[in-house]
């Protein structure tokens, strides 16, 4: 039997940082499922639904705080840069996260207000962003789980299709308030959850961001390409 009191030390360390990213991993998965069940009561019109994604964003928050308080006591273990660049990457991937848990929540509550206006056709588009910038956060979270920096990059090229998608409606819907004004209340409640969505893409972004920085430091990341054109539109 190994009884040398460093051999435990490491095993001991290396269950704590297992332990957090198994924890991050399912904080991003919920943050996930509540993003897509977002979507589906945007479709279904569910306010009862709606009421139970937002009661669920606690659960986010309260795993963030646990996460936060995890790598803080691995932080004072005293661990090289390598491990210190983990701790500092797991909080501000946690932040991220929760951010996202945010954005599903407040699609939730303005579904609630939506659902009482007439149904738009346009539902169909914020879905449509919707799914891409989930696929996003599932991608991301699946190479912060491999250790994979090469795929985080792929998921922050793929950001400018997020930016595109989110531009396209942008112009979808205001040119529908101009043509039609009794539509600008649900128009304007849709535009809010279009952005939601375009920063949950943000977000999804700064995970592979911080990934990068967790296997490479403070190298530099190939520049890349902005595609929100939402300012110009006049």
């Amino acid at each position: 039997m190994n009884s040398n009191p460093h051999h435990h030390i490491v095993r001991s360390y290396d269950e704590e940082r297992r332990h957090l990213l198994e924890k991050l991993l399912r904080m991003g998965a919920m943050a996930i499922a509540q993003l897509e069940a977002a979507l589906d009561v945007v479709e279904r019109r569910d306010g009862k639904a709606a009421e139970r994604i937002i009661a669920n964003d606690e659960a986010i928050d309260a795993l963030e705080l646990e996460i936060s308080h995890d790598a803080m006591k691995l932080a004072l273990r005293g661990p090289l840069a390598r491990d210190l660049r983990e701790i500092v990457a797991a909080l501000r991937i946690a932040a991220d996260i929760e951010r996202i848990g945010d954005y599903a929540s407040n699609l939730a509550k303005r579904s609630m207000t939506l659902a009482m206006a007439p149904p738009l056709p346009h539902t169909r588009g914020l879905n449509a962003l919707g799914l891409l910038v989930a696929d996003q956060v599932r991608n991301v979270l699946a190479a912060y789980r491999e250790g994979d920096a090469d795929a985080a990059l792929r998921v922050r090229a793929r950001d400018v299709e997020v930016d595109t998608q989110y531009t396209g409606l942008f112009r979808e819907l205001l040119t529908y308030m101009m043509e039609d004004p009794r539509a600008i209340t649900p128009c304007t409640h849709l535009l809010f959850m279009a952005k939601n969505l375009e920063r949950v893409g943000d977000h999804a972004t700064n995970i592979a961001e911080n990934l990068w920085f967790q296997e490479h430091g403070e190298s530099d990341m190939p520049p890349r390409v902005k595609h929100d054109e939402t300012n110009t539109v006049g």
